[in-house]
């Protein structure tokens, strides 16, 4: 009785056994078909699908291999997380949202009471907590210096510079002129200025300063032909730009020149004598055409 149910329960399993072969089989086989029929239908009517079938495989076997590089990077002791935004980053970012929105210079608290400000009339501007004393527009800051007060702190200027770092494309440093025989401490700062890439404005005023904060404000969305010396184009303009290179003859001389002569071509074919004749022309004025 147990063998023939042991008999019987072996054969069973074994039947069942085989027929999963057989469906695994007949799967595997019809799957392979199925491949090779695509295979075939592809290079029959669409060689290059192969390729660039190949060309993806091959794409995300980098992409994966790389995955797996990075992944291993990440577990060593050479990589570190990236640094969180610092709070002098987030307060930039803030600040340039809110010029976007207004038109007023910002300006450090630590500029109160310095009479600049008072002169700054015809441009609103306001306090803000900023890491440069002055922003003018999104990528224009300034820095202000005294040179009275960089006698007594001269390492204030690098600490300030090296707090602000590039974080503008343009960025001012906006000395005032405040002490006699400046030009030892000017050398100084200009040397600190090209190191630093800034550009170095002086001011002998606290009212010249405050006309360079209102100009660059100004002319913050102006294109720059706007500020470029514009050259007349008639015969007039350009005889009186040629004159006018010797420092001795001004626009009124190449005028009386001019109403004399009638030309450039005469005025240069004059005699010295007759240069002497022109109403305001002396000895010294009519040398211009030796000159």
């Amino acid at each position: 009785m147990e063998n023939s149910n042991g008999n019987s329960v072996t054969s069973d399993s074994a039947a069942k056994s085989l027929e999963t072969n057989e469906i695994s089989s007949a799967h595997s086989n019809s799957v392979n078909s199925i491949s090779s029929c695509v295979r075939k239908e592809i290079s029959d009517e669409t060689p290059g699908a192969v390729i660039v079938q190949e060309h993806l495989n091959v794409e995300q076997r980098a992409r994966s291999s790389f995955a797996e590089a990075f992944g291993g990077l990440q577990k060593s002791k050479f990589y570190e997380q990236p640094l969180a935004p610092t709070v002098e980053a987030e307060a930039l970012t803030t600040d340039t949202k809110k010029l976007a929105r207004g038109n007023s210079i910002l300006v450090n608290p630590r500029q109160r009471g310095n009479p600049t400000l008072k002169n700054v009339r015809n441009t609103p501007w306001e306090f803000s907590d900023i890491v440069p004393d002055y922003i003018m527009g999104r990528t224009t800051c300034a820095l202000f210096l005294s040179l009275r007060y960089h006698q007594l702190h001269s390492d204030y200027i690098h600490m300030r510079l090296r707090k602000l770092g590039g974080q503008y494309e343009l960025r001012v440093l906006l000395i005032l002129v405040d002490i006699k025989d400046p030009h030892h401490y000017i050398k100084e700062l200009a040397k600190i200025a090209i190191l630093t890439d800034c550009t170095l404005v002086l001011a002998w005023s606290p009212e010249e300063a405050g006309r360079y904060l209102e100009t660059y404000k100004a002319f913050e969305n102006k294109p720059p032909d706007m500020i470029m010396e514009r050259t007349e184009r008639n015969y007039i303009a350009q005889l009186t730009d040629c004159l006018t290179v010797v420092k001795k003859v001004n626009k009124t001389d190449v005028q009386t020149l001019l109403s004399t002569f009638g030309s450039f071509d005469n005025i240069v074919n004059a005699s010295q004598e007759d240069l002497v004749l022109c109403p305001g022309l002396g000895p010294q004025k009519a040398s211009i055409k030796r000159e």
